[in-house]
């Protein structure tokens, strides 16, 4: 009961961890599209190059942070929870065993 108890924590933070990865997929896009609309006013422009390339990238940082939070999410959820979610198991096991098992 136990294993089948820390293999359903594992499965649910795996899981976690993959659908917070892909928090990756929005700034990517979305920092592709800010690029490309830079470049085309840049070339409609050339002597506006400094402020908006400045701004494309503040705005560019500022799209990350996004997908920076899903990763330290994804890691959090691999290496952390997973210990801290047995941790609580065993001790919750260990206090209501008796109980829980009549």
């Amino acid at each position: 009961m136990l294993e089948l108890a820390i293999g359903i924590i594992l499965a649910g933070c795996g899981i976690g961890a993959g659908l917070a990865l892909i928090a990756g997929i929005g700034p990517g896009i979305g920092e592709g599209n800010a690029v490309a609309k830079a470049c085309e006013a840049i070339g409609r422009q050339p002597e506006s190059r400094g402020a908006v390339t400045s701004t494309m990238i503040m705005g560019c940082a500022i799209a990350e942070t996004t997908g920076l939070y899903g990763l330290v999410i994804g890691i959090l959820l691999i290496f952390v929870a997973p210990g801290i979610f047995v941790g609580t198991l065993k001790t919750a096991l260990e206090t209501w065993g008796a109980a829980l098992i009549h």
